[in-house]
């Protein structure tokens, strides 16, 4: 099904707001291929929304992210991201937007109701990133991905039907965790590149590592030592987020299996480089991903229903309207 289509299905007819959707989903497509993979085992009137809330994300990255923007001045990349986190901030409270990215999101988070807080929590982490380097406990460190990863899983729950938000929500927040911390471990070179560390320092005290040895890229036994640690805590929390999955409406089950298990895959990469993540980043092959989004993409067929929609109650002409007052509805986020 074409996104054209997929914006169809969801009952999102407003030119604007459909160019914007579409503008997130380049993004999804460019930036985030394995989570865009698994996108597309969503039902069609989901995936827009998914599109949205990675666009968002996104932006935000790239404001504290940029290599061009990190070599500027300090100050500088504070009041930039100042001014447009303020700017997105009030856009979410009074539920309209005029930004190509933030009309998008804005209609997502009210479609679905989703709470101004995890986006004030993301909104913090992306804020830490512009002075935080290091975190001297993964105590710390969890505190940060809160807001960088926790609340995504958060954010995405409503879209993902759980019969039960309240008992699916720690099972999401896991998730999250559990898939930044394999983009920490795959990334650590890259990180570094740009100034920050996200293994705990009290990790690299514990396996006499130092951060000059990480910075010069030694593949050294104690190094080595210390990423299988960090899969090892990676995969304790995929196994934390597994029993969420059952808890999803069938629908959705395919798509988070899916993602799960291409992202754990980047763990299995690692350590086929025997923990090489100095030098290079660890990827999950085309072959592989083709072959496990092949045969979840015929298990969600199965669970597909043609009354696969938003709910009901937000299909109303205001929903497609950027100027109408924010929806009252409430939920639990991921």
């Amino acid at each position: 099904m074409s996104s054209r289509a997929a914006l169809d299905a969801a009952g999102i007819t407003d030119p604007a707001l459909r160019r914007s959707y579409l503008r997130c989903r380049e993004l999804h497509a460019r930036y985030g291929r394995t989570y865009y993979l698994a996108t597309l085992l969503l039902p069609p009137a989901r995936r827009p929304y998914v599109w949205a809330l990675y666009g968002f994300a996104r932006c935000a990255d790239e404001l504290v992210d940029d290599l061009d923007t990190l070599a500027g001045p300090a100050d500088a990349r504070a009041e930039r991201f100042e001014a447009w986190a303020a700017a997105r901030r009030a856009e979410f409270a009074r539920g309209e937007s005029e930004d190509a990215i933030g009309r998008a999101a804005v209609h997502t988070a009210r479609t679905w109701g989703i709470p101004i807080e995890h986006t004030d929590a993301f909104l913090d982490s992306m804020r830490a990133d512009l002075t935080v380097t290091t975190y001297p406990t993964f105590a710390d460190l969890d505190a940060y991905m809160h807001g960088s990863a926790a609340v995504i899983g958060l954010q995405m729950l409503p879209l993902l039907r759980p019969a039960d938000p309240g008992a699916a929500a720690e099972p999401a927040r896991a998730l999250g965790i559990a898939f930044q911390l394999t983009n920490f471990l795959r990334d650590v070179g890259e990180d570094l590149a740009r100034g920050r560390l996200y293994l705990p320092l009290e990790d690299l005290a514990a396996h006499g590592v130092t951060r000059a040895d990480l910075e010069r890229g030694a593949h050294t036994p104690a190094v080595r030592d210390l990423m299988a640690f960090q899969v090892r805590r990676a995969r304790d929390w995929y196994a934390a987020a597994a029993p969420g999955v059952a808890m999803l409406h069938p629908e959705s089950r395919p798509a988070i299996a899916a993602a799960t298990r291409l992202y754990a895959g980047i763990l299995d990469e690692v350590e086929r480089s025997d923990y090489r993540v100095l030098d290079r980043r660890a990827r999950v092959g085309r072959a592989t991903r083709l072959r496990v989004g092949a045969a979840a993409y015929v298990r969600a067929r199965r669970a597909w229903r043609s009354s696969s929609r938003v709910p009901s109650q937000v299909q109303t002409p205001s929903v497609q309207s950027t100027s109408a007052k924010p929806n009252s509805r409430s939920s639990t986020g991921a």
